[in-house]
């Protein structure tokens, strides 16, 4: 049997993130009769192993909670991975998108102010730079 110390060990993550993974139900320890104090066996290694894997890949807890549950009932969760992956690239392709026009601006604002002289505030403006760029301007 292991404690969080071991199994956080074993897995490179904290004992917080263990606690944490249990607290949710992603892990789902045994308690010692005497003390306790959770125990994992080595199946939580790779159970584990299996969560950090899926975040990496951008799976939110949430969803791989979904997928543990799938896979515990005998249900395969590849089309549910598949479908959350797909969703997940075609939202991060509009952030990306999103992300290019900003930085394009940035980078062109930052041309034009090179040449514009520092100014000074005059209960007018606060920043002549900025008050200097039209664009899509919310108020709110």
């Amino acid at each position: 049997m292991l404690t969080v110390r071991d199994l956080s060990k074993h897995t490179g993550v904290t004992d917080h993130a263990v606690r944490y993974y249990a607290r949710i139900g992603l892990l789902k320890p045994g308690r010692h009769p005497e003390n306790g104090y959770r125990q994992f066996d080595r199946s939580d290694i790779h159970r584990l192993d299996f969560i950090l894997q899926a975040k990496s890949l951008g799976f939110s807890l949430e969803e791989i909670a979904e997928i543990l549950q799938d896979s515990e009932r005998g249900k395969s969760p590849c089309p549910r991975v598949r479908d959350i992956l797909k969703r997940r690239i075609d939202e991060n392709r509009r952030k990306l998108e999103t992300l290019q026009r900003l930085q394009t601006r940035m980078e062109e604002a930052l041309e034009h102010w090179e040449v514009m002289p520092d100014g000074v505030p005059d209960g007018r403006s606060v920043c002549h730079l900025i008050e200097s760029e039209s664009g899509d301007v919310g108020h709110a």
